[in-house]
């Protein structure tokens, strides 16, 4: 489902009013309401300025990775990520993002004792629970977490922890928080390794057709990524996407990157 375009236009030309600031994030996050022609929403605005450096990452270009994820999510059809744009903000240009209110939901993460997964669940690994003890740590079977995690491989998400889920009270799933994604290394770290090497759906390997085309120099998805990310990244982004329809199968970790964000959730 893809998103609303009013709510992009609202997004990118509302005059953006700063409440608060979302002290959790690792860069600066701003939670901020966006007006324009009558209409209101809340949202998150993260400036170029407030980013960290990252060592591995060009200095300011998280807000842009952002909207790329946006744009490939929007590609896929699935509507995974919340509306973003790339906008002036009072303190400079960043990523605006509608606001989601998270609502009840089935579980989606979860500790288990014992070393097998119960029907409904995929095993992640074992997790330190303290004392000596360790736990299974599974996430749910549901194809909206298996759509999350073609979506990963694609944008070589490197940061998919359990917090970044947000499931709503109308029964979608967003993913948020994008900025270290697109790398031309292979950094794919996230909890969602429950399908690893197992084949794709149908759904996905058709969806995943699709983003080839548009990937192709003269696809429109490749016009809307180039000013996000740089031309190598772009070139990496459809080589993962060669990939994934080549094997027929969800990537699995590969042994030189940490495969599951600290921490977890």
């Amino acid at each position: 489902m893809t998103a609303d375009p009013h709510t992009a236009e609202l997004l990118a030309r509302g005059e953006l009013s700063v409440r608060g600031r979302i002290r959790e994030a690792s860069n600066a996050a701003l939670f901020c309401t966006v007006a324009l022609d009558g209409r209101e929403a809340t949202c998150v605005y993260k400036p170029v300025a407030g980013e960290r450096p990252l060592w591995d990452f060009p200095d300011g270009t998280l807000a842009g990775r952002e909207v790329a994820a946006y744009e490939v999510s929007e590609a896929t059809g699935w509507g995974l990520v919340p509306p973003t744009v790339l906008r002036d903000g009072p303190y400079g240009e960043g990523m605006c993002q509608l606001w989601i209110e998270v609502g009840a939901d089935a579980e989606l993460l979860a500790l288990v004792d014992g070393e097998e997964p119960e029907p409904g669940w995929k095993a992640i690994g074992f997790a330190d629970v303290g004392e000596g003890r360790t736990a299974l740590l599974v996430h749910a079977d549901d194809e909206r977490l298996r759509r999350l995690a073609v979506l990963d491989a694609v944008i070589n998400n490197a940061d998919r922890k359990g917090g970044h889920l947000l499931p709503t009270p109308d029964g979608r799933l967003y993913g948020i928080d994008h900025g270290v994604t697109f790398n031309v290394e292979d950094k794919l770290r996230t909890l969602l390794w429950g399908w690893a090497g197992e084949p794709l759906t149908a759904e996905a390997v058709e969806v995943l057709g699709g983003l080839r085309a548009r990937l192709a120099g003269d696809g429109d998805l490749a016009a809307r990524l180039a000013g996000l990310i740089t031309p190598a990244e772009l070139d990496a982004t459809r080589a993962r996407v060669d990939a994934l329809l080549a094997s027929g199968r969800h990537p699995e970790p590969g042994g030189e990157w940490p495969a599951i964000p600290w921490p977890p959730v």
